[in-house]
């Protein structure tokens, strides 16, 4: 029965499934149609300003800074200040287009690559792999770090702009040239600019810390399995593999972690880094780079859990299995072991909320497992005892699949995941009743937290959708209210009313270029620690300490291949995005942005002036129907794609599943939803 499971869970989370699986629970965050609303606005106002600049000139000049002017090059006149931002917009936009291009093509060929990597991996000699793996994944590392430099590039174009926008908002404030109450919006907006400029480097600190706990787990995920394998009692392969099985899968959730630090909104020091549960990754007393790190504990604590509860048989435990014979004391003190090494790993953090409540969740488990070194061969246990006993277990497993739902809702991990391709051919034998019992639950479970997973990304996603709307109608206001603008009652006022508009559009833009800064990073950092540590423990392991038929040697090969799969993941998501920017700036950016260099070239005495204006602001406001178009379409397109993997998973797994009773079932969804409703709370 369980290998009947295993093999429908593998077909179900193939490499392009989990492609697929990855950007569906990114999407509510990583939304470009969101970020792009705001460019054809940002190229209309740069347009604006130009016509604004053939009012009378003067001079920005008089109470300049101490050091002068960073950005500012002609502070004698403002008409030349305009005309250069409006250069430097300019500017952005065409190297915004030409480096996303190029990040497409990259990125496009990363798949080739992992293709070639893992056929290296799985079909080559040990001496093959030395040669051959390091360059193939030295080719994505590369392919990575020229990203992160076109990416880079053009976030660096967008806040020179911002940048020479605000410095131009301050000259005009030093120079007292206006007051009253537009002074003080204009001083709010400058500070709400600084205050968005600080959330932005501590997203980059914070993104920093996140890949760089990602790689130390990565690697001290050898050492982590060496000794738990050399302290797993004889005669224990299914369990091994199984927790094996926790282990990787913590690896897979810190990735996806810190992608999801990488997408979060920012907005504020509290910002959420996934809003598909609503709640925020962050408590009061811990960061989210520390809470990632303690969510990454949740699948290796469900599988020692679901593992203690496998030996509950109805009324009874199984004594029998649980007993070891040859060491003289139960099994349990194996899992003991592993609670007390996570429980240490988890002193190491900050002691926030969420730390906490899973340090009395091991606590609890360590409780549970000394219960049971009581049991000597012989005693009988007391029924009550025994009924108390069971009700904890079940209970600790309740807590721990609630404690991982929790885990996959803030980190964004997908609820069933690939089992790595050593490791399901080594598993991939006659099992015990119980094993097949356990693996029948937490099939279960796995259909029941990815039918809440995707049904709250979709929710996630219509809010998204929601908030855009919103700044979709105030940027359509603004866009009103700047065509109504007439040459003759233009003031000054007016000229700074749009550099404000400019700076929160342009500013908007920005966001998702840190943001694809900030994946090619992680990218970079997952190949880096695969080039190093992992590809050097593969070449040094030695195959004459085997455990479970699955030596170091296969784990360090399932360990890159992980990495590497997690990587092609990454970069597939930002070749869609990629392909999403190119094709919009394309048939909505680019034309807008010629005629932007049209207006700013031609003479504002010629006729043709006015009407050129009047073609760009057309032309804008066409672009954002089009835009509003497109993100109708793939709200369409997503819901879909969530629909076709719900009814997939429930139908595939379903299919093998023994029947349950309803009550089980209502109780798994009730555990999950109360997970994935973020209830802190496994004492």
């Amino acid at each position: 029965m369980d290998n009947q499971i295993a093999k429908t869970t593998q077909s179900l989370t193939t490499a392009s499934e989990m492609r697929e699986t990855t950007k569906m629970l990114m999407q509510p965050n990583a939304n470009w149609e969101e970020y792009l609303t705001p460019a054809p606005l940002s190229i209309a106002i740069l347009g604006e300003l130009v016509f604004i600049s053939s009012c009378e000139d003067f001079s920005i000049n008089k109470n300049p800074p101490p050091k002068g002017f960073q950005y500012i090059k002609y502070p004698d006149s403002f008409r030349a200040c305009l005309m250069q931002i409006c250069n430097s917009g300019w500017q952005a936009f065409n190297e915004a287009h030409k480096n996303m291009d190029q990040i497409r093509i990259h990125t496009d060929t990363v798949p080739a690559y992992m293709k070639a990597a893992v056929n290296t991996l799985f079909n080559g000699t040990d001496e093959v792999i030395q040669a051959l793996l390091p360059n193939q994944l030295e080719s994505i590392r590369t392919i990575a770090d020229e990203c992160v430099t076109l990416a880079n590039s053009v976030e660096n174009k967008y806040s020179d702009v911002i940048k020479l926008i605000q410095e131009l908002l301050e000259a005009c404030v030093n120079a007292s040239n206006f007051y009253g109450e537009e002074l003080e919006n204009i001083k709010q907006k400058m500070e709400e600019n600084k205050l968005k400029e600080q959330t932005s480097k501590k997203l980059n600190e914070q993104s920093k810390k996140a890949m760089d706990e990602m790689a130390k787990q990565m690697g001290e995920a050898q050492e982590k399995y060496n000794q738990s394998m050399d302290s797993l009692p004889s005669g224990w392969d299914i369990i091994g593999m199984d927790f094996v099985e926790g282990i990787t899968s913590s690896l897979t959730a810190v990735m996806h972690g810190c992608a999801s630090v990488i997408t979060g909104d920012g907005k504020g020091a509290g910002g959420s880094v996934t809003q598909q549960s609503g709640d925020n990754i962050e408590d009061k007393k811990g960061d989210k780079v520390t809470n990632m790190n303690v969510y990454s504990k949740s699948e290796e604590i469900l599988k020692l859990a679901s593992q203690l509860n496998g030996f509950v048989e109805g009324s009874e435990i199984d004594w029998t299995n649980l007993y070891d014979q040859k060491h003289k004391k139960t099994r349990s003190s194996w899992h003991k072991s592993q609670f007390s090494r996570i429980s240490e790993d988890l002193k190491k953090n900050p002691k926030g909320n969420l730390c906490t409540s899973v340090l009395s969740l091991c606590k609890k488990s360590i409780g549970i497992c000394d219960k049971l070194a009581q049991y000597t061969p012989g005693q009988k246990w007391d029924k009550n005892q025994t009924k108390q006993l069971i009700e904890e277990i079940q209970g600790l497993t309740d807590d721990a699949r609630k404690f991982d739902s929790e885990s996959k809702s803030k980190l964004g991990s997908p609820a069933l995941g690939p089992k790595p391709p050593m490791m399901y051919k080594a598993d991939n034998g006659p099992q015990s009743k119980s094993a097949g019992q356990t693996a029948s639950d937490n099939a279960r479970f796995a259909i029941e937290q990815s039918k809440e997973q995707l049904k709250q990304t979709r929710e996630s996603y219509e809010k998204s959708l929601e908030n855009m709307e919103k700044n979709q109608k105030e940027l359509t206001d603004i866009l009103i209210e700047m065509q109504n603008c007439k040459i003759k009652e233009i003031d000054f006022n007016t000229t700074i009313k749009m550099l404000v508009k400019g700076l929160d559009a342009m500013g908007r833009v920005k966001e998702q270029w840190e943001k694809m800064v900030r994946f090619f990073q992680m990218v970079s950092t997952i190949i880096r620690t695969s080039l190093s540590k992992t590809l050097h423990n593969f070449v040094t392991t030695s195959n004459d300490t085997k455990k479970l038929s699955y030596d170091g040697k296969l784990f360090a090969k399932d360990l890159l291949y992980t990495q590497a799969f997690q990587a092609s993941n990454i970069a597939s998501l930002v070749h869609m995005i990629a392909g999403t920017y190119t094709q919009v700036s394309s048939k909505y950016l680019m034309d807008r942005v010629s005629s932007l260099g049209k207006l700013m070239a031609m003479d504002k005495e010629n006729p043709e002036f006015l009407v050129e204006r009047q073609k760009l602001q057309d032309d804008c406001q066409a672009a954002q129907l089009g835009i509003l178009q497109l993100v109708v379409k793939n709200k369409k397109d997503f819901e879909i794609k969530v629909d076709d993997r719900m009814k997939k998973i429930e139908d595939g797994l379903k299919a093998v599943l023994p029947t349950c009773r309803p009550q089980e079932t209502e109780r798994i969804k009730e555990i999950v939803k109360s997970g994935f409703a973020g209830q802190e709370d496994y004492c």
